[in-house]
């Protein structure tokens, strides 16, 4: 184990542990955009420097190790200045559009900013223009809004490994990241990871912001993998999906149709009561009405002449159950959804 010093404490770590990492298992407060623990670091941003005991200048803490006996200070007037310079930097080119952007109060540019007094622009450079690109189905880009974090391409290329998003090799532009639409399997991971707005789930839109909707955890139901899903519930109706990060199974990943494929939630083609067919037509029924009506055609009905068809939605248990029903009443016709 690594013994340093963080702030007067005492820590030990193992070694190759991160300052930003040493710091976190403290609870000191550190700020990042470009960094996410999944994965790897780049420490473009600049934001998270901490002071060092006898380094001449500050060092970018999510990428450097620890060493024995080391001191450091995180919060410091020193560490603080350059961090509002990072904010300043940031917000030379960003389109000052709080207000009306659907990132507003879940942004961390916007939180830090307000964090260490940011408030006024100390120098206003050069903005330039994108067109916003609207051609994805699920989400729009924004790249007036971009902060070249990375972190799209890096979640893109090194969890989901589609490589729709990659840094662009462009001296005028450093950072910018150029998305290959062919390739993107719409898995809505760039979306959750973009700090500051560039990437916005369409669905998203409108629907108001963090603070209206509850946040309910829960297992995505369309297929038997499990992944936990964050809903974001307002007024009694999903407005947004994220992935659950604390998920042992997912660990916040989802595919398109777990982040995206919530709209039948509030659909009104839903059903909510059985129907059952009299005079060639589907009419309204209640629960035992309908049931005692499958009871009566499945005492008509055996053999080869019935068929089951299960259901990828329903556990594993219920469906166990449900062959072994259809194999009592003498089938093995059975069939199961997903082969659609």
């Amino acid at each position: 184990m690594v013994s340093l010093t963080i702030n007067e404490k005492i820590v030990e770590v193992e070694p190759g542990t991160t300052i930003l990492q040493a710091a976190q298992s403290l609870g000191c407060f550190i700020p990042t955009l470009c960094y996410n623990p999944q994965l790897s670091t780049t420490g473009t941003c600049g934001i998270c420097v901490v002071q060092v005991d006898k380094a001449d200048e500050l060092v970018v803490s999510c990428e450097t190790p620890v060493s024995e006996g080391m001191v450091v200070y995180t919060d410091t007037e020193r560490v603080h200045n350059a961090r509002r310079e990072v904010l300043n930097n940031i917000r030379e080119g960003h389109p000052l559009e709080c207000f009306t952007c659907e990132k507003n109060s879940d942004c961390r540019l916007q939180d830090y900013c307000y964090l260490y007094g940011v408030f006024q622009l100390d120098y206003t450079g050069y903005q330039k223009k994108y067109e916003i690109e609207d051609t994805n189905p699920f989400f729009i880009r924004n790249m007036d809004r971009c902060i070249r974090c990375g972190l799209c391409a890096r979640i893109c290329n090194e969890i989901n490994g589609a490589g729709a998003f990659n840094l662009a090799n462009d001296d005028h532009e450093p950072g910018m990241v150029v998305f290959t639409e062919p390739s993107c399997v719409f898995c809505g991971m760039c979306v959750d990871v973009c700090p500051a707005g560039a990437l916005i789930a369409k669905q998203k839109m409108g629907t108001g912001r963090v603070w209206d909707a509850e946040l309910v955890k829960t297992v995505c139901p369309y297929c038997g993998v499990g992944c936990g899903l964050e809903l974001h519930v307002k007024d009694n109706t999903v407005v947004n999906v994220r992935g659950d990060l604390t998920s042992p199974v997912s660990r916040g990943q989802t595919c398109v149709k777990g982040r995206f494929g919530f709209d039948f939630l509030s659909s009104p083609e839903r059903l909510t009561t059985p129907l059952i067919r009299k005079n060639g037509e589907l009419v309204k029924s209640t629960w035992d009405e309908a049931i005692d009506l499958v009871a009566e055609k499945l005492k008509v009905f055996r053999g080869a002449e019935l068929a089951g068809l299960a259901s990828a939605r329903a556990t594993n248990e219920d469906n166990y159950l449900f062959q072994k029903l259809i194999r009592s009443l003498g089938s093995n016709n059975i069939d199961h959804c997903a082969r659609l």
